[in-house]
């Protein structure tokens, strides 16, 4: 079945695909972890640790979010500790190579631009 973008986008603007696709980088945290899981399987403490500055509450709220959309997957090991692997799936991996990247070609492009923009319209400190 194949679908067509405006078809798709054209009666129900609310659950448009690129909505959808847009809504995976709503979560600030949520792209991090994805690029971070391009290096390979992490157990959570080692995804946390290789994060930074992403609370324990974020990063289960993030991982849930991931695994829900299919992005992750979460493999548990019955062993003594019980360990917790996370990892890309699939699809997770072709979001990594494909959105992400252009995202982070574009603004490695264009990065210097939009800083300025940004600082030429804060609000004058008083």
């Amino acid at each position: 079945m194949s679908h067509d973008t405006a078809a798709d986008c054209f009666d129900l603007v609310a659950d448009c695909r690129i909505r959808m696709a847009t809504d995976l980088f709503t979560h600030a945290w949520d792209p991090v972890i994805v690029a971070a899981l391009t290096a390979g399987r992490q157990r959570r403490r080692a995804l946390r640790a290789n994060i930074g500055g992403i609370s324990d509450k974020a990063l289960t709220e993030a991982l849930h979010r991931l695994s829900s959309n299919g992005l992750i997957e979460r493999t548990w090991f019955p062993q003594a500790p019980p360990r917790v692997d996370y990892a890309l799936t699939p699809l997770g991996q072709t979001f990594a190579d494909g959105p992400m990247r252009a995202l982070a070609d574009w603004v490695t492009k264009y990065g210097d631009e939009l800083f300025e923009a940004q600082e030429r319209n804060e609000p004058a400190q008083t």
